[in-house]
């Protein structure tokens, strides 16, 4: 058997070496590309370096959501979606038409969603970066379109956020990725805030918190150092976010508006000997506001909701992460979601004068309260007195003591 020389062998290495390298450094999404949602197989579009992809992860049985994920952890973490996330069928494509439109069509043929690209040029290919930012390019390698001018509830680092810029939308539930109740943006005064929302629209309804720089912010930056940072158009720092950092050498980082209405700084170590004391999985380095229950409280208008829902009240756990509970005889409305409210879980009785008063009973709860729902205070009366009251009401043990409408709201 023949083989080749030694001096060949070598000349068809140093032929090969560029091809690789050139492969590993531009995977280009060519027009007339496209992905299907399906169970039997998981196509996807790559970043260079493989952390990050591009297509279908299903949600639900059945269903699908056109997303961009870290690719390399089991987790799969999802940092990006259309706007709303709408679920699709099996069967659903994305596609980068030949006319260069990027569409999600259902698998009835029907658009559910695509870029944006009124008046942008004339799209060449598409790519997956490895900053986990997905482009559609210009011949010239400009971006027309990228979903980093896009955000959803996620930033990566490189990422900014500007006046210009679409605000982040917390999703609806851990699971749930449609648009949630809370809402992070730059206003047009240069404030960068945290709000409640009009739900099921998105738009601002009650700041709970603010980076307190009183104006001129001009964007947000998630720098490659970790740190997120709010910037005026000079450069100078007018308000730091996060209050740690750590290396997007040895981390993967993200920072994200969850469901909860908490902005949190999250790290994955990017390999088992980087990890510095950090487990194998997402850990919280740094969030705001510090306690959201309290955040949430206003006295004065009565109508905003708080974190949770009716009938609840929300405390702050060991975990910092807060958590909503029920009143003694309620029960979560969808124990599913816990955010939902509660409802009674006993028979509403009549009150029929001072005769009824003994079916009655005061159930004490130190420390909470529902803010803003008072309509009447007494001074200087009794437990019984209260429980001779009409049911519509509860009384809270202070002085003077409360009667609050139903349903209870804003309770911590």
């Amino acid at each position: 058997m023949a083989f080749a020389s030694p001096h060949s062998l070598c000349i068809i290495l140093l032929f090969l070496l560029p091809v690789c390298v050139l492969a590993q450094t531009s995977q280009n999404i060519s027009l007339n590309s496209s992905l299907t949602a399906a169970l039997d197989k998981n196509d996807s579009w790559k970043s260079p370096s493989g952390d990050f992809a591009f297509g279908f992860q299903q949600i639900e049985a059945g269903m699908f959501l056109l997303a961009i994920w870290f690719d390399k952890i089991p987790e799969k973490t999802i940092v990006w979606s259309p706007k709303g996330g709408n679920l699709v069928q099996q069967g659903s494509t994305i596609q980068l038409t030949t006319d260069g439109q990027f569409r999600l069509n259902d698998s009835q043929g029907k658009q559910v969603w695509s870029a944006n690209l009124a008046g942008s040029g004339i799209v060449s290919y598409a790519a997956m970066l490895d900053t986990g930012n997905f482009v559609l390019a210009s011949q010239d390698s400009s971006n027309l379109w990228e979903s980093f001018d896009e955000p959803t509830d996620t930033i990566l680092p490189t990422q900014i956020l500007d006046v210009r810029s679409s605000s982040l939308v917390a999703r609806y539930s851990e699971t749930n990725y449609s648009n949630g109740r809370f809402r992070m943006r730059l206003d047009s005064n240069g404030n960068l805030v945290l709000s409640t929302v009009h739900f099921p629209q998105t738009s601002p309804n009650r700041d709970y918190w603010s980076a307190n720089n009183n104006g001129g912010g001009f964007q947000v930056t998630f720098n490659l150092s970790g740190y997120i940072y709010l910037e005026a158009e000079n450069g100078s720092i007018l308000s730091s976010i996060t209050s740690f950092k750590a290396s997007t050498s040895n981390f993967y980082q993200r920072a994200i508006l969850e469901y909860d209405g908490v902005f949190r700084l999250y790290v994955y170590p990017r390999n088992n000997s980087a990890t510095d004391g950090k487990p194998m999985a997402w850990s919280t380095l740094s969030f705001v506001p510090e306690n959201i229950c309290n955040s949430l409280i206003d006295q004065q208008q009565v109508e905003v909701s708080g974190f949770c829902g009716r009938n609840s009240y929300c405390i702050q756990g060991d975990d910092k992460r807060p958590k909503c509970d029920c009143p003694p005889g309620y029960i979560y409305s969808d124990p599913e979601n816990k955010m939902n409210g509660c409802k009674r879980d006993f028979v509403s009785q009549e009150c029929n004068g001072d005769q009824d008063a003994d079916h009655f009973d005061m159930r004490l709860m130190m420390s909470v309260n529902w803010w803003g729902g008072d309509y009447e205070r007494h001074n200087n009366v009794s437990e019984s007195w209260c429980t001779q009251e009409k049911k519509d009401h509860s009384a809270i043990r202070r002085n003077p003591r409360r009667k609050f409408t139903k349903p209870h709201l804003q309770g911590t």
